[in-house]
C-alpha cells in the first residue's frame, strides 16, 4: 500500500485498541506535529505561493483532525495525555544528511512528510478494518483518506522541485531505510509504534 516495503500486521491493532487513551493522545499530538512540520516548511519555502497555499490548507487540516481526536476522547470520557517524543519520526528525519542546499532540502522535508502521512494512511486503514467500534472505524476510514492525499501532495511537490528519478531514487531509499526500521515495531499502542 502506498509503496511502502513493510505491512503492519494486525497484532499491532489489538494492542492499539486494548489501549484507546494511549492510541488516541499519540494520534493528537501526531495530528498537531504534521500541522507544525507544514508550517515549518511554509516558514522557510515563503516565497513560493504555490507550496505556501497547499500547505497552509494541509496544516489547518492537521490541526482540525487534532481537534477531532480530542473531541473523540472528551466523548468519551478520555483525557488528552503528555505528549511523548515520536522514535518513528526522528529516525526517519534521520535518513538524509543536512544540506545546504535549499532544494535538496525542501525535496528531502517534502519526502520525510509523505512518508509519514504514508504510513499513517496504511495504520490508520489497519485499524479501522480491525475495530468493533463503529464509530471509531468510520473515523479512522474517513482520516486515512485525508492522510493519502497529504503524501501524494507532498510526494508530487518532491517531483515538482526535482527531477523525478532523482526524487525516486531517494525516496525507494528512504522506503528501505523506512521498512528496516518498522520490522521491529508494531508493540506499542502509538500510531508508528
Amino acid at each position: 500500500m502506498l509503496g511502502l516495503k513493510f505491512d503492519t500486521t494486525t497484532s499491532w491493532a489489538e494492542i492499539a485498541k486494548d489501549d484507546l487513551q494511549q492510541i488516541l493522545t499519540d494520534h493528537a499530538y501526531a495530528e498537531q506535529k504534521a500541522s507544525s512540520s507544514a508550517i515549518g516548511i511554509i516558514l522557510n519555502y515563503s516565497e513560493d505561493t504555490k507550496l505556501v497555499k497547499e500547505l497552509l490548507a494541509i496544516s489547518i487540516e492537521e490541526l482540525e483532525h487534532f481537534k477531532m481526536v480530542h473531541d473523540l476522547m472528551t466523548k468519551r470520557g478520555l483525557v488528552l495525555g503528555r505528549a511523548r517524543k515520536n522514535e518513528y519520526a526522528l529516525h526517519i528525519h534521520k535518513f538524509f544528511a543536512k544540506t545546504p542546499n535549499r532544494t535538496d532540502a525542501l525535496v528531502q522535508r517534502l519526502l520525510v512528510a509523505a512518508l509519514i502521512e504514508a504510513r499513517s494512511c496504511e495504520r490508520f486503514k489497519v485499524f479501522s478494518e480491525n475495530l468493533e467500534d463503529k464509530e471509531l472505524s468510520d473515523f479512522y476510514k474517513e482520516l486515512m483518506i485525508s492522510e493519502a492525499n497529504h503524501y501524494t501532495t507532498f510526494l508530487g511537490f518532491a517531483r515538482e522541485y526535482q527531477d523525478a528519478e532523482i526524487v525516486n531514487k531517494k525516496w525507494n531509499a528512504l522506503l528501505e531505510y523506512e521498512a528496516e526500521f518498522m520490522k521491529n515495531r508494531g508493540t506499542q499502542a502509538t500510531v508508528h509504534g
